[in-house]
């Protein structure tokens, strides 16, 4: 679900975004003719690493506008495409409360989880930077030639697992932040008293890293997908001589 929504995006053109990117560098053309313009330096005057340093600067950017995007007030508590459900243990504990008039701590509570996710998506950042920095002349090659949600293919792999091993304190400490442990208890404490209730067992921290990072994910291909396909604004050289053109 992440590889193909961003899976994630990382993981999933959206018209946010797609927006966002109005005026980016036209990576479609760059994939079409990657095999001329990586063998012909001589001729256009730009070398590998010229390529590789443009294509590194255009996924910084892609990748920076998601995570702004998405740690904003209402990136995702407002989006309904990434928008964090609860788990499904409380989801279906929330239709035995709702009968009873106590649904709406489980709408609270799902608010929270989104809140949460908005905190922590900021801290991805340099795990993305990261994954950018290290790419090869081989890993540039295969991106611009490769489809639409190749890059993303390429952030799932490096940092996918590092991504959510280094997000779940951070979303730990983002959940009490926003009050959702304290929404998480009192919920429990009214949903008990329900007679015949099922019991309710769910780690919200694990769900808001998994459901978050297929947010990051799936917004980081359609960055991908809007940049390969629009044309792009030009904000530094290295991407003027690039993708200039092109």
């Amino acid at each position: 679900m992440r590889a193909s929504i961003l899976a994630i995006s990382l993981v999933a053109s959206l018209h946010s975004v797609g927006c966002a990117t109005d005026g980016s560098a036209d990576l479609a053309k760059i994939a079409q003719g990657a095999e001329a313009v990586l063998g012909a330096a001589t001729t256009s005057g730009l070398s590998n690493s010229d390529i590789v340093a443009g294509l590194k600067a255009a996924l910084e950017t892609g990748s920076n506008t998601v995570v702004q995007q998405l740690g904003a007030e209402g990136g995702f508590n407002s989006n309904s495409l990434i928008r964090i459900p609860l788990p499904k243990s409380l989801a279906k504990a929330r239709d035995i409360a709702g009968k009873v008039g106590l649904d709406g701590q489980f709408n609270e509570l799902e608010d929270r989880l989104n809140k949460a996710a908005e905190l922590a998506t900021p801290k991805a950042k340099d795990l993305f930077v990261s994954a950018i920095r290290d790419m090869s002349v081989t890993d540039a090659r295969g991106i611009l030639q490769g489809p639409d949600n190749a890059a993303t293919e390429y952030f799932v792999g490096k940092t996918e697992s590092d991504l959510q091993a280094a997000m779940r304190p951070i979303v730990e400490d983002a959940l009490s932040e926003v009050g959702a442990v304290n929404s998480f208890n009192n919920l429990l404490t009214s949903y008990n008293r329900i007679p015949g209730a099922p019991d309710v067992d769910a780690d919200l921290t694990g769900h808001v890293v998994e459901k978050g990072t297929d947010g990051i994910f799936y917004y980081l291909a359609e960055e991908e997908k809007a940049i390969r396909e629009n044309p792009a604004k030009r904000t530094s050289e290295i991407l003027q001589r690039v993708f200039g053109g092109r």
